[in-house]
């Protein structure tokens, strides 16, 4: 085996990837308060086509020296749009026919091995801030919870690993091999 130069990766270019299909998938940013959790997510996004990143509350927008730390300029490529209020977020992407999981652990929660996706439905996952997770208030506002199954001592992840966790479900379950 060989490790793959840059050059032999055949990536597509930025202005390629703006006129892209893209996953049917917003990811939904819920008072995070790390650039570097924030630019993260941009990448993974940018990696798996994500259609758009609402980012909300004190989440920082671009650009911003931190988040390309972690971006890598994933924060060019990808979509995002700026909402104070995540629950204005979330409830205008249910008015425009999104399915809206927050990602939390709740009362009734589905187990994230165990969430059935519709390939003909557009979806949108809220992940919460590092210390208090999702709002009550969106996770009322959304369609259900869905929840990382956990098996150790603690009952967390960070942020960008459970987006990351999130996000490449989601693209399993959705993608029509874009």
């Amino acid at each position: 085996m060989r490790k793959l130069k840059i050059t032999e990766l055949n990536r597509i270019t930025p202005d390629e990837f703006k006129t892209s299909s893209k996953l049917p998938l917003i990811i939904v940013l819920d008072d995070i308060r790390s650039l570097h959790n924030i630019g993260s997510v941009f990448r993974t996004s940018d990696a798996f086509r994500i259609e758009c990143i609402y980012l909300c509350g004190i989440t920082a927008t671009p650009p911003q020296p931190e988040m390309h730390k972690t971006a890598l300029g994933a924060e060019f490529t990808v979509d995002w749009k700026y909402y104070k209020d995540t629950v204005e977020a979330v409830n205008n992407l249910k008015n425009n026919g999104y399915i809206v999981y927050a990602v939390e652990q709740a009362e009734g929660s589905i187990m994230l091995n165990d969430l059935q996706l519709d390939k003909q439905q557009k979806y949108a996952v809220v992940f919460g801030n590092e210390v208090k997770g999702v709002k009550q208030e969106v996770i009322n506002n959304s369609d259900g919870c869905v929840e990382i199954p956990q098996y150790g001592t603690k009952h967390s992840l960070n942020v960008s690993v459970t987006a990351g966790i999130v996000i490449w479900d989601f693209f399993g379950k959705l993608s029509t091999v874009i």
